[in-house]
């Protein structure tokens, strides 16, 4: 399902549930069903003019290909709240693997991944048609040069007007819409209160947090419309459940940091001040480049191994030169100076997103998964934005491993190519790749990552994050129905925490069982590979399947 960005108007009532299957290449495909489903649930009046779409609440349902097709007659549904930049796509390995770590045990369950209502605004056209081509240049001509796909044209980012009904969407709104969506698909409350594990990744765990405490009918003594009863449990993906500000307690340091380094750090920390709808910067994180993000996952799912296949394409402008140069510089004069030029680097599609999101080189903790070790020429030590040393990685905000950075531009001889998670520590190894990682600290396939950032229909990154969710959460308002303070201690908790992810706050839940996850970072709680260099199954998806089914 792809959204066009369409002229701004008050919607009409929209119509029915609507629930479509899509393919996919997963290696757990024929034994999960993948569906995107949208359910009417509009915007109070107030919100002002808006798409259509967007009166509209959208998720994606996985669940056992042997399974039920009701949801009610399941035996668990995991619903997960997404994660700051975020969309349900993001959830699409730690899903499949938990139906079927769940099905193994002779249950069926559901995995649920919500997608924010402002995704409503996003347009897919150009990668779903690429999809189906084969071809990149589908994608990028339809993005970057005006290529018309089915008699549609990219109508460009959303702004201004088009989306200033963003600014009626904070926390208030998000509780009600993951609130009404789960009345809306299981209307009985005992289904709800019985078989619903809530959770979510990163930002999504403190929304969850508000979740279990609000009481959405505002009076206090019905407590059938509590947060806290319409789950069993809930589920912390390297994050935990609770009430407040993410991160306040990191007491993460950014000055001193170039822009827009610091700035993304600030914002990705949710302690952004804007007066705009959207969360967004000059570089780095705005709705264009978290598209880009998505553009190279679907080269390197399209043809891994081809070279210089997506940054050549990009657009030449501030904010991606900014965004290149803030993402792979190896050092203070490559960012600054531009020299060398990040777009002459030789490399595959896959070395160029491993690069982007790998712990080894990605500078932002936050951003991080184990994917691999970039390796065919030469490579020395990343000192921007900061050198790898024991104290930065104490700090967390970095991510815990040493950054490497390609050595060599310029010369076409001179191919960069990624190792897989499975292939690190094996006969293909080289020296600076022993230095610097090992087969326990590599988790997640780069062919699953780049599947996971292209193929869902509801994709993995959010364009157009509401501004006003983090101000809501940092600030006293919006919270009117924050009434059930012991919300979170009343059910279970799983929480799972990386070891290379956040520095989470405690949470001194009264029933919390705590998970640590060696060599996992931020991103790989979500991305995991089903089978691990261990031997052993994914420990993610197997503690949420021991959840589901005890």
């Amino acid at each position: 399902m792809s959204w066009a960005l369409a002229p701004a108007v008050v919607s009409a009532a929209p119509a029915g549930r609507i629930e479509t299957p899509y393919a996919s290449s997963a290696p757990l495909a024929e034994r999960v069903i993948g569906s995107v489903v949208s359910v009417p649930v509009p915007l109070p009046a107030h919100a002002g003019p808006r798409p259509a779409a967007c009166d509209r609440l959208s998720y994606l349902r996985w669940r056992s290909a042997d399974g039920p097709e009701n949801s009610a007659d399941s035996d668990r549904i995991l619903v997960a709240q997404p994660g700051t930049f975020e969309g349900a796509g993001a959830f699409e390995s730690v899903a499949r693997n938990t139906v079927v770590a769940a099905a193994e045990r002779g249950a069926h369950i559901e995995f649920w991944a919500l997608d924010r209502r402002s995704n409503c605004l996003e347009d897919h056209t150009g990668t779903s048609e690429a999809l189906r081509t084969g071809l990149l240049d589908t994608a990028t001509d339809y993005y970057f040069h005006g290529a018309e796909i089915d008699g549609r044209r990219f109508a460009g980012y959303a702004d201004g007007a088009d989306a200033a009904w963003l600014s009626h969407v904070g926390l208030e709104q998000t509780l009600h819409d993951e609130y009404n969506l789960l009345r809306h698909e299981l209307p009985d409350p005992q289904v709800r209160r019985e078989k619903v594990l809530c959770g979510g990744h990163s930002l999504g765990g403190f929304i969850t947090g508000y979740f279990a405490e609000w009481d959405f009918d505002g009076d206090p003594n019905t407590t059938g419309d509590a947060g806290y009863n319409q789950c069993s449990g809930y589920f912390a993906l390297d994050t935990v459940i609770r009430a407040g500000m993410p991160l306040r307690e990191a007491d993460v340091l950014v000055s001193g940091l170039p822009e827009p380094i610091s700035a993304a750090l600030t914002a990705l920390n949710g302690a952004v001040s804007t007066a705009s709808p959207v969360l967004a910067l000059p570089a780095v994180i705005n709705p264009a480049t978290t598209n880009l993000l998505a553009l190279t996952g679907l080269a390197a799912r399209l043809d891994p191994e081809g070279v210089d296949g997506i940054i050549r394409r990009m657009p030449r402008d501030a904010n991606v030169d900014w965004t290149l140069r803030s993402l792979l510089a190896k050092d203070y004069g490559m960012f600054v100076t531009g020299i060398p030029d990040v777009r002459t680097l030789t490399a595959t599609n896959e070395a160029v997103l491993g690069a982007i999101l790998d712990d080894n080189s990605q500078p932002v903790g936050f951003l991080q998964a184990s994917v691999g070790f970039i390796t065919g020429a030469s490579l020395e030590d990343k000192t921007f934005p900061l050198p790898s040393t024991p104290e930065i990685a104490a700090a967390g905000i970095f991510g815990d491993a040493p950054k490497v950075a390609p050595a060599v531009y310029g010369d076409p001889d001179a191919v960069y190519r990624w190792l897989d998670y499975d292939e690190v520590g094996t006969a293909t190894s080289l020296p600076d790749e022993a230095r610097h990682t090992n087969p326990a600290g590599e988790v997640t396939s780069i062919s699953e990552l780049a599947r996971n950032l292209s193929e869902p229909p509801l994709d993995f990154t959010e364009w157009y994050f509401p501004a006003k969710l983090p101000l809501d959460l940092s600030s006293d308002s919006g919270r009117a129905g924050h009434l059930h303070r012991d919300g979170v201690s009343r059910n279970p908790v799983l929480t799972l925490r990386a070891g290379g992810g956040l520095h989470l706050p405690e949470t001194h839940h009264p029933d919390e069982r705590l998970v640590d996850l060696p060599g996992y970072n931020h991103i790989d709680v979500l991305t995991a590979a089903a089978d691990q260099n261990d031997g052993r199954p994914e420990r993610v998806s197997q503690a949420l399947a021991e959840l589901a089914t005890t």
